[in-house]
């Protein structure tokens, strides 16, 4: 039973025992009688009244509660002339243009943080209270090379590529420097923040490579040029001195000769040797900027394929294509080109057992070259130093051959790739 209802019944109980009360008096006195019910008339207009003025809050209240409840802030009630009413109006409507403007606060708050992580260049991937992915900017999409549809609702193990296994195993709270292909750098941070009342989480994924190669690549230009100078000039003194030591040849005799120059050519190779050493980390830090023409890629695969022939005939590993029927002319610079092909075909070769294949692929759409062999996988211990300068898996390598190739290929403004999937196959990939 409403309050209205109570108040109603309430009000006739009380004036049925005032008429009965009232006709009792008819048989004592007449004008006793009268007076009475007049008196019970003109409090039933006072209580009218008082009715009145009693429920109109209460309509106030209700609709009040309704808009509230709609989450409609826009409704005002007018004042009524009634102080009590009207103080309630004023409180009524001071809330709801406080309400009204917390919400287009929140609101222009809200398109703000969206248009902010949609443009923000770093990766941004919302979780849920499950550490589900929830969502994430377009930024997000391209590194995890994927669309928000096909991740939302997965646990963070199911990413694509490396980053299940990276993202997945993320404290929370803290961040990690990850380098999952051994080319890109990502500083990834797993932060907290409250939403409605509950606990989630985001990831925070920055790219760090062009900060971290341009420092590195600072600091073994430097470290080179000087290993390069006192070298050289050591070599050069030294092989002066050699070079002297040979005119004492014929002052020997017959039986010590032969000894005396093979000990003397060897210490000159040697030295050679190392200046070629030196020189090949000077060339690294010396690369020009590339001089672009339209190549026939093609072509410049099948001249790479008549120089590497007789060392995969040699080693009995046999090359094969699958090459797209036409594909555009390639802007690139041929010379530099030719030693990244060169030097990616050689470690396909140098991976690859007697009996193996490589298999150099292109594609038009998009395009792109892929080199790719069937020889010993690449451990994901490996993946993260494939590129670091002067690392290197093979026992007399020097480490300088995929930091030549990962320069030329950033200095074109290729996109590359080199890992082995899930089918144990080996694939370098260069998208133009």
């Amino acid at each position: 039973m409403t309050l209205r209802s109570k108040f109603i019944l309430t009000a006739a109980l009380l004036y049925a025992a005032m008429f009965v009360l009232a006709w009792q008096l008819l048989a004592y006195n007449k004008a006793m009688f009268v007076a009475a019910e007049a008196l019970i008339l003109v409090s039933l207009v006072l209580t009218a009244r008082l009715f009145t003025a009693f429920v109109r809050p209460l309509h106030l209240i209700a609709a009040g509660v309704e808009s509230i409840r709609d989450r409609d802030f826009s409704i005002k009630f007018l004042e009524t002339g009634q102080k009590e009413v009207d103080q309630l109006i004023a409180v009524y409507n001071q809330m709801m243009d406080e309400l009204r403007q917390q919400r287009v606060t929140q609101t222009e708050k809200h398109f703000l943080l969206e248009r902010l992580i949609e443009a923000s260049p770093s990766g941004i991937i919302l979780l849920d209270t499950h550490d589900r992915v929830a969502g994430l900017n377009p930024a997000a999409a391209v590194l995890l090379q994927t669309s928000g549809k096909e991740v939302v609702g997965k646990p963070l193990e199911e990413l694509p590529s490396h980053w299940g296994s990276s993202l997945g195993k993320l404290p929370k709270d803290e961040q990690r420097v990850i380098r999952p292909n051994g080319i890109q750098t990502y500083r990834c941070r797993k932060i907290r923040f409250l939403d409605r009342g509950y606990h989630r989480y985001f990831i925070l994924v920055e790219e760090l490579t062009q900060e971290l190669l341009e420092k590195e690549r600072n600091a073994y230009e430097k470290l080179i040029r000087m290993m390069s100078h006192e070298i050289n000039n050591s070599i050069g003194a030294v092989n002066s001195i050699l070079h002297s030591f040979s005119y004492f040849s014929r002052q020997l005799t017959a039986d010590s000769r032969p000894d005396f120059d093979e000990a003397l050519q060897v210490c000159i190779t040697r030295n050679q040797n190392l200046a070629g050493f030196m020189a090949n980390f000077a060339n690294v830090v010396r690369i020009p900027p590339p001089v672009k023409h339209p190549t026939d890629l093609h072509q410049l695969l099948h001249s790479i394929h008549r120089l590497m022939l007789p060392s995969f005939e040699r080693k009995q590993v046999k090359w094969e294509w699958d090459l797209a029927e036409q594909i555009p002319f390639v802007e690139l610079d041929v010379q530099q080109m030719e030693q990244v092909l060169i030097n990616v075909v050689k470690n396909a070769l140098e991976a690859t057992e007697e009996g193996g294949w490589v298999c150099v692929k292109t594609t038009a759409s998009p395009l792109q070259l892929l080199i790719q062999d069937n020889g010993k996988p690449i451990t994901p211990e490996v993946q993260e130093k494939l590129f670091s300068p002067f690392f290197s898996t093979k026992a007399n390598g020097q480490g300088i051959g995929l930091t030549m190739v990962r320069e030329i290929l950033l200095h074109h403004g290729f996109r590359f790739t080199l890992q082995s999937g899930a089918d144990g196959l080996t694939t370098f990939q260069i998208a133009f």
